[in-house]
């Protein structure tokens, strides 16, 4: 079997290096991916840096991949060479478990993450479990839905498990690589969406992705005025929030979700949750199933991530653009 070329951290926040490694022989239920892009989420440089403790170096990025399938496993039957294919932040699972067995693959103890403890998209091929492979909707583009494998359905999933509809209410705070997409599948799911954001110049941005209503969250009047507006709330940046004011913009029985991860611990006053029976919860990617459904609503309704490309050589660049929130929304690598 050929050497894998990619570009990998030797150590903690140490730029990105060629390196080739032996995949070694090919499981009987693995698939190939010969990579075409690579979506750079902020996930790829919390591991680069190894800010949550699990990254082993040398290490290559990456989980937002789409490419073709160029090798399968004997007993690999859903899929074909050639085939366009897509893999997100999750290529394994036990298979066994209560939450495998539920279609929850997701909370499987023993999940296996695409780029760590194994190498990942910054490179020519990557290998998983065919079960974490999707296919791609031919109405998708390769370079725009590589970042749905995983911002995309890391918005998807909350909005379908808190049963959002034409009569929902959904806020969406942060308008980035997470939020512009939130917006859109929100619209999706014909709910009146309205976007959260400090920042006043993408006002006329987010009514073009799908917002009926922008609020500035620096404003005390215009905060004050959203107060009781929203049934789900969702947070995707990754800074702390006046919690407290986020907690009075939901309506009775409304829910703060949590996706993008906050420096410190979220203090929370608990009246406006008992009295109003709201609630403050979390959601992380989304099983195989739910890859596949967010991928053809997407493919549906139009939905695409706003993307800056660069060449797979130039990983470095887009790594340092990330991390000064200087792209707009998705960086994507390609081959």
């Amino acid at each position: 079997m050929a050497q894998i070329q990619g570009l990998a951290a030797h150590a903690a926040g140490a730029e990105l290096l060629p390196f080739h490694y032996d995949p070694g022989e090919l499981g009987v239920q693995e698939v190939e991916i010969a990579i075409s892009h690579c979506g750079v989420c902020h996930s790829d440089v919390h591991l680069i840096s190894n800010d949550w403790g699990i990254s082993h170096f040398p290490f290559i990025p990456g989980h937002e991949v789409i490419g073709t399938v160029a090798a399968l496993g004997a007993e690999v039957r859903q899929l074909e060479r050639g085939q366009r294919v897509g893999l997100g932040w999750q290529s394994n699972s036990c298979g066994v478990c209560e939450w495998c067995l539920r279609g929850l693959e997701n909370l499987c103890p023993t999940a296996e993450a695409t780029c760590v403890h194994r190498n990942g998209g910054y490179a020519t091929r990557v290998r998983a479990n065919a079960r974490f492979v999707v296919p791609i909707p031919e109405a998708l583009e390769s370079e725009p839905a590589a970042p749905l494998l995983c911002g995309g359905v890391t918005v998807y999933s909350p909005l379908r498990a808190q049963g959002i509809n034409p009569s929902s209410r959904v806020g969406v705070v942060g308008i980035g690589g997470l939020g512009h997409l939130a917006i859109q599948f929100a619209r999706a799911f014909g709910a009146e969406v309205t976007a959260f954001s400090t920042s006043a110049e993408k006002e006329h941005e987010v009514h073009a992705l799908g917002a009926r209503r922008f609020v500035n969250t620096r404003e005390l009047k215009a905060m004050k005025e959203a107060a009781g507006t929203q049934d789900l709330l969702l947070t995707t940046v990754n800074a702390d929030q006046d919690w407290a004011a986020l907690l009075q913009v939901l309506r009775p029985t409304g829910t703060l979700c949590i996706l993008g991860v906050p420096p410190s611990s979220i203090a929370a006053p608990a009246f406006p949750l008992i009295s109003g029976i709201r609630g403050i919860r979390g959601s992380s990617i989304g099983s195989p199933c739910a890859l596949r459904e967010m991928l053809d609503v997407a493919a549906r309704h139009g939905v695409k991530a706003t993307t800056e490309s660069f060449p797979m050589a130039k990983a470095n660049e887009a790594i340092a653009k990330v991390k000064k929130n200087k792209v707009r929304y998705r960086a994507v690598l390609a081959n």
